[in-house]
Formats: structure tokens, sequence, C-alpha cells
């Protein structure tokens, strides 16, 4: 019996899974893809919103032809250090595929834009555009506005941005032209950025739904202020019953089950009331904290192989980093690689398969997966 099944699978190509439905075998997405990864940065200008200037960093697909090692990509960190990409290289041809998937990436409050990189290059390896704005006046290096003005601009700058590469789309002389498909985009953020992404699907801070994001992953989203040991206050700490509501797209919430700055319960309550959203996903990261979702241990990591150790962090301005590097990478914090393959793991499967309508990765969003999975709690609503 067994002899005949393992044929039929090698034969066939297709995986049963225990809810009675047969998927083509794809590899699960947690490891980079087929493609290159290429990066670039540049500047945009918002005149609509008195010459608001937004940083951005995106990363595309390279085809194979195109592709090449070196010279790496340098995320600058604080001058003259960077963090040394071990896939991306700056300015790479974009891949010659017309109509590819556009997804905006929003980073945390005071953050920087290049915090998921990791993620940010899995997709790209994965045939995925992904631009990361850097939200002028809430970043490590301009914290200038209040709460409210910071929630206030962060859906129109992910709109702007959606603009400006659409724009790009059309324009001959562009290397983006005729790259990116105008009908499937979708947005990611973590913490402060996760609520911009659930503010894309259901308006925040004064700002409207934009109706061309047709699905969204928050991380580690704010959703019930209550819930925070340090709640903000203003009127945009959170999203009320009808907020969420109004979110009518497919939506991924992941969080960790030992966050302790947006606790796992925020989740729980997304998940509850996105009562008109089409699919529903939750996943619950067991053992991991808020900053298991940024790249906090390849910053940490890289200034002790520096040798600048972390009694030496708060005189070179990193003194943020170490109370998040002790409790994310060191002693028997959960293991950061699994935290990322993980994140890597549902995030490119929910957009392949509700952006690029690939079904079969649907094999990797139910629970009789997840239950290979010991770190992840999981919960399906459709």
């Amino acid at each position: 019996m067994m002899k005949v099944f393992l044929f039929a699978w090698l034969v066939t190509g297709f995986v049963a899974c225990g809810n009675g439905t047969s998927y083509q075998a794809v590899d699960p997405p947690d490891k980079l893809g087929a493609f290159s990864v290429g990066h670039m940065s540049f500047n945009m200008i918002d005149a609509t919103r008195d010459d608001r200037p937004l940083p951005v960093d995106i990363w595309y697909p390279v085809d194979a032809e195109d592709a090449q090692d070196t010279p790496k990509t340098i995320y600058p960190l604080s001058p003259p250090i960077g963090l040394e990409s071990e896939v991306a290289v700056d300015e790479l041809p974009v891949s010659a595929r017309q109509k590819q998937t556009l997804l905006v990436f929003s980073h945390g409050y005071g953050s920087i834009n290049t915090q998921s990189f990791e993620l940010m290059e899995t997709l790209a390896s994965h045939g995925f555009i992904i631009a990361s704005p850097e939200h002028t006046g809430n970043t490590q290096s301009s914290m200038t506005d209040s709460f409210d003005e910071a929630a206030g601009n962060r859906v129109p700058d992910v709109s702007f941005i959606i603009d400006s590469l659409l724009a790009r789309n059309k324009d001959t002389q562009d290397p983006f032209y005729q790259r990116i498909d105008e009908l499937r985009i979708g947005v990611v953020g973590h913490s402060f950025g996760a609520m911009t992404a659930i503010g894309m699907a259901a308006g925040w801070a004064g700002a409207e739904a934009d109706p061309r994001v047709v699905a969204i992953v928050p991380i580690s989203a704010v959703i019930d202020p209550e819930l925070q040991s340090d709640p903000h206050s203003g009127p945009n700490a959170g999203f009320d019953a009808q907020q969420l509501a109004d979110v009518v797209v497919p939506v991924m919430l992941i969080g960790g089950t030992e966050d302790t700055s947006v606790p796992i319960g925020n989740n729980e309550i997304a998940f509850e009331q996105m009562k008109n959203a089409p699919t529903v996903y939750k996943v619950d990261v067991i053992g991991a904290n808020h900053t298991h979702f940024a790249n906090v241990c390849a910053i940490g990591n890289m200034l002790i192989e520096m040798g600048i150790t972390q009694d030496s962090w708060e005189g070179i301005g990193a003194g943020d980093l170490i109370e998040p590097y002790q409790s994310t990478c060191t002693g028997e914090a959960f293991p950061i690689d699994e935290a990322t393959r993980l994140q890597n793991l549902y995030v490119v499967s929910f957009f392949k398969r509700h952006l690029l309508d690939q079904i079969d990765y649907d094999q990797y969003l139910i629970k009789d997966y997840a239950a290979s999975e010991p770190a992840v709690g999981f919960s399906v609503r459709k």
C-alpha cells in the first residue's frame, strides 16, 4: 500500500490533504525562491502634501541571465555602519516578466524601512516587487510627528507609493515599465506598519481605504489600545468594530505569543471582527515576541562581529537595540531563524494564493499543515 501511494505521488506530483483536497506538490516557500534579488533606493516627493519627501527601498526579482552575485547591497544604519545583504545586489535589471505583483511594506513606529529586509528579499526571490517607504517624521532618524500625525500620514504615504510606481509602470524609459500588475496589489506591515496595512483596507486616521489594495498582512498590529502595557493616546490608537467590519479583502494576521508590546489578543479581536473579509487567517508563532518579526538579531550580531559590544551600543546611538536584542537573540529566546522561516512561509504562501491565485499554496494555509509546525497556532475563517 505504501509503495503504491509513493509511486502515485511521484508520478502525479499531487499531495492529498486530510480535508480531502489534492494539491499539486510545491515546495514550502520558507526559503529563497527561484529568482535572484535586485535592490534600488531612491527618494520620492509627494507634491500634493507640501512636497513631502519619502525615501524608498525596493526589492524585485531578477531573471537568471541578468543575475550577478556582487557587489551585495549595503543597508545603511548609522554612518559609517551598514549591514551587507547576503542576497540582494543593487541596480540589476528588473525581471522582464510583465504584470508582476506589487507589494508595499510599512515599517514600525519610529523604525527604519529596511527593518525586515530578509522578508523583503524572500518575497522578491519568489517573484514579487516590494517597495518600502521610510515614513518621514516617524523614523529612527526623524521623530518629529505626534502619534496622531504619524498615523494620519501612513495610509496617504502608501497610496502615494502605489501612485508613483503605477506611473513608472507607464513610463517607457523607466526600468519598471510594464512590469507591474495594477489589479494585484498587497500591503504588509509590522507593528505600526501593521496598523497601516489594516488602514489601507479599512481607512484610518482620517484617510479612506485604498481600493487598489486587495490583500493585507498585518504583523503584530494594535487593535485594542487597552491591551497595551503603555497605550498610546488619541483616537487613532486602534480600530473599532466598524472599521474591522469594513475590511473586505483577504487578511493574514501574524503575531507572537510572547509579545508584551502588542499582545497576541489583538489578533484574536481582529480575527473575530473582520467578519466581512472573504478569508482571514491567524498565525500565532508560539514563543516569539514583538521583535522576532524584524532584523534586530542581524543588526546586533553585526555590531558584535565588528567588536562593538553591547556595553558600547548606547555610545554609538544604538541603545534602543539592547533590550530587543537580549530578549530576541540571546539565551533561551525563541530561535530567530525559525521565526524568520515561519514568517516567510506564511507571508509568501498567502500572497501566492490570494494575489496570484496559485491554489496549490492552499496546502500551507490549512490546519492540517499547521499541525506539522509545533511552533504555530493556526486558525482560518472563510
